[in-house]
């Protein structure tokens, strides 16, 4: 699958047409159109944006893995050093969090983290492990 096929494919699967994907990365939809008819490629700042917003690794979209889960291995990744960064896309959005609104979704996870352990607990009759 090209460059341009795994774009447009990623697009529609987040329900976004031409101008609206170009407006979450800032370029035109007739740039959007040349990504996707692979007769121009994005820049390494405009890459990075697009594997943000459809949570995917470059590799992924430069097609170097097919499956990008596959790139992702079982590492697990860190909430906190991601709340860190200074952009976070989530259900398509990009947020700037304050320092309170980390703490805020911080505090959030851990009680939610909580209930899926108790509720865990519950489900096998035995602890989990950390």
């Amino acid at each position: 699958m090209s460059f341009g096929e795994k774009l447009k494919s990623c697009r529609k699967n987040m329900r976004l047409n031409q101008k609206e994907f170009g407006q979450k990365i800032g370029v035109a939809e007739s740039t959007v159109s040349l990504y996707e008819s692979n007769k121009r490629f994005p820049d390494a700042d405009t890459l990075k944006k697009i594997a943000n917003l459809f949570d995917v690794s470059l590799d992924y979209l430069l097609g170097n893995v097919k499956d990008n889960h596959a790139a992702e291995g079982k590492m697990p990744k860190d909430l906190n050093k991601f709340l860190q960064q200074s952009e976070i896309i989530f259900d398509g959005d990009t947020y700037n969090l304050t320092e309170d609104e980390r703490d805020m979704v911080m505090k959030s996870l851990e009680v939610a983290f909580y209930a899926a352990k108790q509720a865990n607990k519950r489900k096998k009759g035995d602890s989990p492990t950390k």
